[in-house]
């Protein structure tokens, strides 16, 4: 008996007890599983040797050759078995006219066209696809515009960070004279110095602070 499918994409669940089969769409891959189908042969040879391994003897041996009637007629009962199931799921699926693959009636065949959307694209659903792509560049040039910074001067090395505490490691800003975790005097290692006591900006060579007269 010959058979045809009615799509290049299906998978054989079938195995000794009897036959099912599972078809897919050719453009996104949905499928719908065919209803089992009993192989009686197979299924009265599994029954055979479960019998035979309790009680022995000649059961055993009738269901072995259950096995070997069942795998002579096993090519015609699959083709039967395969053309039922073919019947079966052919109505769950459409053609396209144009390219000939057969595609889900919900997801990829447009109805007004009465193609396949890979031949006829759904316009109502590309237009949405498009306003939404273009909502989101329109969104991105608005935010380009607006200074997301605050006014925050990048044009120093470090984005504003330029050094760390001596003690705790903190990051410490551009210009800072304790760190705001620890309190820890800063000593810049370039540049003017600062009094430990007050903050005040010591001069070259001094030896006390001109703010609080603390020794340097």
């Amino acid at each position: 008996m010959s058979t045809q499918t009615f799509t290049r994409n299906y998978s054989d669940h079938s195995n000794d007890t009897g036959f099912q089969f599972e078809f897919f769409c050719d453009k996104c891959g949905n499928g719908h599983r065919s209803e089992f189908q009993t192989n009686s042969l197979g299924f009265a040879a599994q029954m055979m040797k479960a019998a035979g391994s309790i009680f022995g003897g000649g059961l055993a041996n009738a269901g072995y050759g259950a096995d070997r009637i069942n795998d002579a007629l096993r090519g015609s009962a699959w083709d039967s078995a395969f053309k039922k199931a073919v019947e079966e799921c052919r109505p769950k699926f459409r053609q396209c006219t144009l390219c000939g693959t057969w595609v889900c009636p919900e997801v990829c065949f447009n109805q007004e066209r009465g193609l396949c959307e890979g031949c006829a694209p759904d316009l109502k659903e590309n237009l949405v696809a498009a306003q939404a792509k273009m909502a989101v560049e329109q969104a991105t040039e608005k935010a380009r515009a607006v200074d997301q910074t605050g006014g925050q001067d990048f044009s120093k090395a470090g984005l504003g960070v330029s050094s760390q505490c001596q003690k705790c490691n903190s990051s410490l800003a551009d210009g800072a004279k304790f760190c705001p975790n620890c309190g820890l005097a800063v000593v810049a290692k370039t540049g003017p110095k600062f009094c430990s006591g007050c903050g005040a900006g010591l001069q070259p060579g001094a030896h006390f602070c001109s703010g609080c007269g603390a020794g340097v």
